[in-house]
Formats: structure tokens, sequence, C-alpha cells
């Protein structure tokens, strides 16, 4: 059991320790009030006698610490000189007093969350939007031959953003495609209808699920690293150092990014496409009676010209807001190691997210053409 005792020393009070002090026993004992001391008297020095402790872990700590605070305010001084090596150590780690706890903000009211939500959210529309101004006023300026784009940075940004996505761009449109014509497939044949699947692939995939699916990996994969990267660079204090330097973070960072991304989008969704077609090419022909000249034919005289271009628009739309939307979200990351994963994640939702409702918008706009 811990016992403690107080014996009284010519200009000095002892504290002798005795017996096991364990935390994990939950029977140390607590040191009285600050008080304590004060009403006995003593003054000189504080010292601990610490030869009769047969084991201790922080249990004895957290109890020395308290008779030393306690000694702080009873106006005597404190010597840990004849405690052993390692309690000096960690006694030097503990601070003088216990800090204040910090104030409890008070839970904010509903019409103040909202409005304060509202207002966030406008102010961050209208920076994307400057930022979308400016990324497209620095593109024109690089095409005449005044931008300060670096050629190097928008090969390398293509290159990772296009041809190295061509292998996950392509297993995933291809397994839709088939997913389509086998679900197609197994209701079409029903009403002797096998040669519409040809159809449904070609139209699904055209209009819809090439561009929203490719626009989807490239938001998690490309937007992703975009707001990792952006912000490893902002904690690392390179962007302050590029605008020290008065070299635009738009020019330098950004507008590779974006142009990347908008130029390799209309690309990987035709390439898309014609994957997403074969998928179920090979599902349609394996289930059903179908030759491969029949589901060609089936298949161009599905749609027109018309459908792809649609497509095409919403592939280009999809790669600058992914761009734009993933170097927002690093610029405005923060400066710690955690705050390197949260932009990456946010980035990623934010991207699909955006891809949906952009294309639910697009469906509606297509609807009301008659497209």
């Amino acid at each position: 059991m811990p016992h403690w005792e107080l014996q009284n020393n010519t200009g000095s009070v002892t504290v002798v320790l005795s017996g096991t002090w364990l935390a994990r026993t939950a029977d140390i004992p607590r040191f009285p009030d600050d008080s304590f001391l004060q009403r006995r008297g003593d003054s000189g020095t504080l010292e601990f006698n610490t030869q009769a402790v047969q084991s201790w872990d922080t249990g004895l700590i957290a109890f020395i610490w308290e008779v030393t605070r306690a000694a702080k305010d009873a106006g005597l001084h404190t010597s840990l000189e004849q405690l052993p090596a390692p309690m000096r150590k960690l006694m030097e780690l503990l601070p003088d007093t216990i800090a204040s706890p910090a104030p409890v903000a008070p839970r904010p009211k509903l019409l103040e969350t909202i409005g304060s939500g509202s207002i966030n959210g406008l102010a961050e529309i209208g920076t994307v939007t400057e930022l979308t101004v400016e990324v497209i006023k620095n593109g024109c300026l690089t095409l005449v031959g005044r931008g300060r784009m670096r050629g190097v940075d928008l090969l390398n940004d293509t290159v990772d953003a296009g041809p190295s996505a061509l292998l996950i761009v392509g297993v995933v449109n291809l397994l839709v495609g088939a997913i389509l014509a086998f679900v197609g497939a197994s209701q079409l044949q029903k009403f002797a209808a096998g040669i519409y699947v040809a159809a449904l692939v070609g139209i699904a995939t055209v209009r819809e699920m090439a561009a929203v699916m490719t626009a989807i990996i490239m938001a998690g994969r490309t937007g992703g690293a975009y707001a990792a990267r952006i912000s490893t660079m902002q904690g690392n204090e390179e962007i302050d150092a590029l605008r020290v330097f008065g070299i635009p973070v738009s020019t330098y960072l950004i507008l590779p990014s974006v142009l990347s991304l908008t130029i390799t989008m209309p690309f990987l969704y035709l390439y898309g496409c014609v994957i997403g077609m074969f998928g179920g090419f090979l599902v349609a022909t394996a289930m059903l009676d179908l030759t491969p000249a029949g589901y060609f034919h089936a298949t161009i005289s599905a749609f027109g010209v018309g459908q792809f271009l649609f497509g095409f628009v919403k592939s280009i739309v999809f790669g600058a807001f992914i761009g734009l939307t993933s170097c927002r979200i690093g610029l405005k990351a923060g400066r710690s190691a955690s705050d390197v994963g949260i932009a990456a994640t946010r980035a990623v939702v934010v991207g699909i997210v955006g891809v949906i409702l952009i294309d639910a918008i697009f469906a509606v706009v297509a609807n009301a053409v008659g497209i």
C-alpha cells in the first residue's frame, strides 16, 4: 500500500514516501488541498525521500506533482535533488500549474448556422469563379505566346491524366458495357428483342455511361492527386515562395492541371465509348444469337453524331470542373500532414458529386432542347 508522511527538519520539510505506488491499483492517495501546508506554517525547503518506495509508475509522479504545486502556493521551495533520475526527468516534463480549460463556445443557433453556411458558400463560389476567369485569361495568353506556363508541366500532367489512365478507364468501361448488355439481354430476350441490346448498350454508353464513369475515375485518380500535390506544397511553404517571387500560382500550377484534364477527357470519353460497346458486344454475342456484323449494324443505326457531340461536350465540362475544384481544394488546405489526406478525400468527394450533379443538369437541358 502507498503511504506518505511529513517530517519536519531544521529549515526543511521532508515528504517520506513508502510502499507500492501504481496507478492501476486505484489506491493512490490524494494530497490534501493547497491550504494544508499553509495551515501547518512550514517554511524553508520541501524535499522528498523515496528510499522506501518498492515500485512506482506515473501514479507516484502525479502525487509528487500535487505536492510541489501545494508547496509553491504555501511559499515553500521544492527540491527534487533527492529523487531518482527517472523521477526527475518525468517531473521536468510537467508544467508548474494546471492549464485553464478552454472556454466552451456557445452552440450556434439554427438561423446563424444557415446564414454563415450560405455566406461561406457564396464566397467560395465567388472564389472559384474568379479562379476560373483567371485560368481562362492565362490560357488565352498562352495561346498567343504571352503566357508564363511551362510546356513541360503541361506535357507531364497530360501524360499522367491521359495515357497513364487508359488501363483503369478501359477496364471500368468494359465492365460497365458488359453489365448493360447482360441486364438488357436477360430482359429483352424474353420478348424476342435481343437485337435491341446493341442499341441499349450503344446509346447508354455514348450518351451517359462513358462520360460519367470516365469522369468519376478521373476525379478519384487525378483530381485527388492534384489536391494532394498542391496541399503538400502548401504545407512545405512552396506556394508562399512562388508568391514571394512574383510567380502567379494560377499560371504555374493550376493552368497546366486544368488544361491537361480538359484536353484528355474527350479522348478518354471516346476511348471509353469504344471499350464499353466492345464489352457489350462480348456479352451479347455470347448470350444471344447475334452475329458480329449484325451487332455492329444495330449499334451504328441506334444513334447519330449528335449523341457523340453531346457526350463530347459533357466530357470537356467534366474535365474542367474536376481540375478547377481539385486545385482550389488543394490551395485552401491546411499545412499539416493530415490536411493533405483531408484535401485529397474532399477533392474526390466533391468531384464525384459535382460530376453527377452536372450530368443531371445536362440531362434536363438535353430533354428541353430535344436531344
